[in-house]
């Protein structure tokens, strides 16, 4: 899960990395009333993309009255196809230096690793194109971590100014703890700015959970924004389905992430032979494919309005196919008039022919069965462009 500036920055607060929160403002006239309470501001669109300063969803306010009108601009704005609802309101800084600084997760190379650099900023990829050795990449080994002697040796590499060393420090510290206690595989601070005064501070915070940890962290269910999820994406996460909303006509169902990845290739080559109908989701079902798991798969796809045709593809291993298809049919019924677009069903594996005879008997008017996945993608394909 990908977090918002301001819920960086208050996982940032949580471990004492310096950090200065801000108030988050839904409408122009909060936005006033945090400038007043803060004095002069930067109005930073909230959206999970970068390039918000180059979009113009960053805005420096000098008065309520331009902290209130920058809010009225950014609010609504579409920023790479992420619309902005909400802004934060930080105070603004005297900075004097901006440095880049980061922990990520390495999985070329089964490690982790921190990419730091005293010539970084905003403009960091620019840096990283025209003098890279400028941009320090230091490996650290998951078994040890960082201790107090890994970020010294960091904070040298990176070349941090003497003045900032210890303060340097503390921060890499405070930001490994981020990343390994929030189970974290991406903690990044773009600027981490040298203030008046020699202090150090994140000015900007982009971090990533680990979804495989939430186990471990209940509390991080608070940062999900339901307003800024898809209904049907939110909808098959209270499932507790595997689903991604994608632009297209042909519903996806599978079981398995490499069988369901293969069928949106399938049914994308298919689809350029039908007028160019594409793959509307990605669906994986797992094993368990009884009954109220299809109904479940099968009543998020028949909500998107753009699906014309469902294609349900399914290789039987653990969960046979006599038992998918029991599924299917199950399905069917408890879904009763709600189901309205046609079905291709694939099926394939262990006890393949009992579960094409109990589809074959149920003789549902949206079933078609295909025995080849490329026949059945064919199939669906030229349905959706029906």
């Amino acid at each position: 899960m990908d977090l918002m500036e301001y819920q960086a920055k208050e996982l940032f607060a949580k471990h004492d990395v310096p950090v200065t929160t801000g108030i988050v403002a839904t409408t122009p006239e909060e936005a006033r009333a945090a400038a007043e309470e803060l004095g002069v501001v930067v109005v930073k669109a909230q959206v999970k993309v970068g390039g918000r300063g180059k979009a113009g969803g960053v805005k420096l306010a000098k008065t309520p009255d331009e902290a209130e009108e920058h809010a009225r601009a950014i609010l609504g704005m579409d920023i790479k196809g992420h619309t902005v609802h909400r802004v934060l309101v930080a105070p603004g800084a005297a900075i004097e230096e901006e440095y880049y600084f980061s922990f990520l997760l390495d999985r070329s190379n089964r490690q982790y690793l921190c990419i730091a650099s005293v010539e970084g900023g905003v403009e960091i990829e620019e840096v990283a194109k025209t003098n890279p050795d400028a941009v320090k990449k230091i490996p650290i080994h998951p078994g040890t971590g960082v201790d107090e002697a890994k970020a010294r040796e960091i904070v040298a590499e990176a070349g941090f100014p003497a003045p900032l060393t210890d303060q340097a420090v503390a921060t890499v510290l405070a930001l490994w703890k981020v990343f390994d206690e929030e189970d974290a595989t991406l903690v990044e601070v773009n600027p981490l700015a040298r203030l008046a005064g020699d202090k150090l501070e994140a000015l900007d915070g982009k971090v990533t959970l680990d979804a495989n940890a939430d186990f471990r962290h209940p509390e991080h269910e608070a940062f999900v924004l339901r307003d800024e999820e898809d209904p049907l994406e939110a909808q098959a996460k209270d499932k507790n389905l595997n689903y991604v909303k994608l632009d297209g006509e042909v519903g996806i169902i599978g079981n398995g992430a490499g069988l369901v990845m293969s069928t949106l290739d399938v049914v994308a080559y298919a689809g350029e032979h039908h007028g160019g109908v594409r793959p509307a989701n990605f669906l994986d079902i797992g094993g368990g494919a009884n009954a109220q798991v299809m109904a479940d798969g099968l009543h998020v796809i028949l909500g998107d309005q753009q699906v014309k045709a469902v294609f349900v593809n399914v290789f039987g291993g653990i969960t046979a196919c006599d038992e998918v298809a029991k599924g299917i049919v199950g399905a069917l019924e408890i879904l009763g008039d709600e189901a309205t677009k046609p079905l291709v069903v694939r099926l394939d594996g262990n006890n393949v022919d009992e579960g094409r005879r109990i589809l074959n008997e149920a003789n549902h008017p949206l079933v078609t069965m295909v025995d080849t996945m490329d026949g059945a993608a064919d199939k669906v394909a030229e349905l959706a462009n029906a």
